[in-house]
């Protein structure tokens, strides 16, 4: 029987499931004993049913006798909740027994071959809750292990990070950072399966924003720590180390809060209400008035639109959207007033009596309301995503940050002072694609990212300016040139996900959006471990920051193949090579995950595995470009083949790494910067492949289509551009012509095409 997780939460209202391990672990549980206390009531039972009833009862409390030698063995291992679950694991045993011995009937000795199913069905009602409410204390007092572990892991980090702040000797630096390094790997996996467990899709969200800070960060608390040592007296180069733990400390706290349910300070602060929002409460409001019995004051649907209206006033005032945007907008605006004033009318001259026509005439109201409304969303999310598409492309030229470097290494303040103005007249725009792309994203987690991302660049920008007035004032420092650099490449990184984050908000309001898996990470004891775990290496500083370069350089070729993938998919190409694409695309995205402690991969074994898959996926795509090459004319597969003998010698290379057997902590991670690295080889070439394979495939089309002979009869046909004035002599080849004119299709349609016409003429 299927169970939905709302079944869980109603046996025990005190208790909160706040993560997906618990909620998946209590559905079986749920669904069977629902099965067993949701028999019809009859007074009397058949053998057959009797003996099924005895079996689920055996069944439950089979489980709960493993379940509850697992949480037993749990709580042998932390003392501090041995007690809680000692006493959670016997009532859970208890009430298990309980369920066994109801369901135990005889039924031999019957003569009429029936029997009672339950002498007391409210006994076994109440070993079930019983059950369950047991049960799920074990399960949240395990839970708290792994928040006891975050909330360990967080104080180390805090310490270290103290500790880093008001070092004065290198040396010692050195030192504290190694270990500091340490303790951030570790922080990262437990807050990385934290955040894949949360249920809370806008608690996941926050996590990822904060996690995303702490990684970026890092790096520069490195090397703006250095600068600072390396050049005590400098101003700028303090004030950039400040900035950069302020900012991991709240990254730290907005982690620990979300973990620990707590709220401090700042963080209480509402979050700005999005237009997205607004308009769907706007909507919900009108579609209740199809109910005759409900009762909705006029006055609470014209302050909700007034709300909407007011939200869009960020996109009139902004300087950036179009002066045919902006009266469209108002117009739409205006338009929907009028809408509802009418609806409103309707409405209440037939509240007391409703006839058919009266009925038709308010539904009719209703959805000229719902259109409108919905249309000025549409208009809001054309010019946000527009405006958002047209910033992103300005952005990627790099000039700006090509210009503060130059002028921070030759030490021309004036210069500087010039780009620094250009670099904040950038942020400022890209601040105001933030919060336009938060009004529309249509969901809140996205929401949460586009204040991220908002706050990321009102961050960077200031100390981008910061580590260029260092390298300034000491253009020979190598030091303070390595953390200008740091700083800007955080800011390309930002955009890189500003990409993501854009193209997630398209396919939202497409309906295209996939469902992330879901993912569980409840602590297992040892002990009962069907396969012994690998103990976790743990990386120096250097070593987890080279993966995560790499890892962040994977993930923007990545995205930039999901990208072409996504541009072929449009142009409706029916073919591997496009099935390939996508499909390599996301087994690379799993790998940047693990060099960020998240996803599925969570052991080096998991990732050898996954690269194996990647590279005889890689050799799939092979073989497709090469039967598609034999398409094409000498010189244009001349150029595919060569491509593709590119791709074929990186996944040749990846699979040899694969297979290399090492051991020691070194030669593991050799292994896997190694493997990471050719996979990132092999997005490369496919980021250059697909374009050419587009460009190619679309010859190709154009060559079919040439190779049609229309018949002397059909050569002057005028098309209308009105459909009722079309005069043709024969509907079904016209149909075939005008459904292949107007369609972009793949080679084997188009083919199909051809034999479908030939078929016709001969007949």
């Amino acid at each position: 029987m299927a169970v939905s997780s709302s079944c869980v939460k109603r046996f025990d209202a005190g208790l909160e499931i706040k993560t997906r391990s618990v909620e998946q672990t209590l559905i079986p549980l749920v669904s069977q004993i629902t099965t067993l206390i949701n028999h019809k009531d009859k007074l009397k039972r058949s053998e057959r049913t009797a003996m099924a009833l005895q079996r689920v009862g055996q069944a439950v409390s089979g489980a709960v006798e493993h379940f509850v030698a697992v949480g037993e063995a749990i709580a042998a291992e932390n003392e501090e909740l041995q007690e809680e679950m000692t006493i959670a694991c016997l009532e859970a045993r208890k009430a298990g027994d309980s369920i066994a011995r109801f369901t135990d009937v005889d039924v031999s000795g019957q003569p009429d071959g029936l029997t009672v199913a339950f002498e007391d069905k409210a006994g076994v009602v109440k070993a079930a809750r019983m059950l369950l409410s047991s049960v799920t204390r074990v399960l949240l007092l395990a839970d708290q292990i792994i928040v006891k572990q975050i909330s360990s892991s967080h104080s180390r980090v805090l310490m270290c990070l103290d500790q880093l702040e008001h070092v004065s000797c290198f040396q010692e630096f050195v030192q504290i950072f190694s270990q500091f390094g340490n303790e951030m790997v570790e922080f990262a996996h437990l807050t990385g399966d934290r955040q894949n467990d949360l249920k809370d899709e806008k608690k996941k969200a926050k996590m990822a924003a904060a996690r995303s800070v702490l990684e970026k960060c890092t790096m520069m608390l490195l090397t703006a720590s250095k600068t600072c040592l390396r050049h005590p007296d400098c101003p700028s180069a303090q004030v950039n180390k400040e900035s950069v733990f302020g900012r991991m400390r709240w990254a730290l706290d907005e982690v620990i809060e979300i973990v620990t349910d707590t709220h401090h300070g700042v963080n209480t602060q509402l979050q700005p209400v999005s237009i997205y929002s607004e308009i769907r409460g706007f909507k919900a409001m009108v579609e209740r008035l199809r109910d005759r019995r409900h009762s909705l004051p006029e006055g609470s649907l014209r302050a909700k639109l007034v709300s909407v209206i007011e939200q869009t006033e960020d996109f009139t005032d902004s300087a950036y959207t179009g002066h045919k945007q902006r009266q469209k907008i108002l117009q739409l605006c205006h338009l929907t007033k009028q809408e509802l004033e009418q609806l409103l009318s309707v409405w209440t001259h037939n509240q007391t009596f409703e006839t058919k026509q009266v009925a038709e005439e308010k539904e009719v109201c209703i959805l000229k309301t719902v259109e409108v409304i919905s249309e000025l969303r549409e208009e809001l999310h054309n010019v946000a995503v527009g405006l958002a598409t047209d910033m992103l492309k300005q952005s990627s030229d790099r000039s700006v940050l090509r210009s503060i470097r130059v002028c921070a290494g030759e030490g021309d303040i004036e210069a500087l002072a010039q780009c620094s103005c250009a670099l904040k007249e950038r942020k400022e725009q890209l601040l105001e694609m933030c919060r336009l792309l938060r009004h529309v994203s249509g969901m809140e987690p996205l929401e949460i990212t586009c204040l991220h991302a908002e706050k990321t660049f009102q961050v960077i920008g200031p100390q981008i300016v910061s580590a260029a007035q260092t390298l300034t004032l000491h253009p020979s420092s190598k030091i303070a040139k390595e953390n200008l650099d740091v700083f800007c490449d955080a800011w390309e990184s930002q955009l890189s996900d500003l990409n993501i984050l854009l193209k997630e908000i398209v396919d939202v309001y497409e309906g295209t959006r996939a469902e992330k898996s879901a993912y569980q990470s409840l602590p297992r004891s040892g002990k009962h471990l069907a396969n012994k775990e690998i103990k976790s290496v743990k990386l120096d500083t250097e070593e987890q920051n080279r993966l995560a370069k790499l890892g962040m350089e994977l993930k923007q070729l990545a995205s930039l193949v999901d990208t072409e993938s996504r541009a072929l998919q449009r142009q409706d190409v029916d073919h591997p090579i496009l099935d390939k694409g996508q499909s390599m695309s996301s087994l690379a995205h799993s790998i940047y995950l693990f060099t960020r402690g998240e996803g599925v991969l969570k052991t080096t074994l998991d990732l050898f595995h996954q690269a194996e898959v990647f590279s005889k996926e890689g050799f799939q795509l092979c073989s497709s470009l090469q039967l598609f090459s034999t398409e094409l004319e000498d010189e244009e597969r001349e150029l595919i083949m060569t491509e593709t003998e590119r791709l074929a010698a990186s996944c040749s290379q990846l699979q040899s790494t694969v297979k290399m057997t090492v051991e020691g902590k070194t030669a593991i991670f050799l292994k896997v910067d190694t493997l990471i690295q050719n996979t990132k080889n092999v997005m490369a070439t496919m980021a250059n492949l697909l374009p050419l394979y587009k460009k190619l495939l679309r010859k190709v089309r154009i060559t079919v289509l040439q190779k049609f002979t229309v018949p002397p009869e059909y050569s002057q046909l005028t098309v209308s551009s009105d459909p009722r004035d079309r005069q043709l002599p024969s509907p079904t080849r016209e149909g075939l012509l005008t459904k292949h004119a107007s369609k972009k299709l793949g080679v084997k349609s188009v083919e199909k095409h051809m034999a479908s016409l030939t078929s016709l003429e001969s007949k």
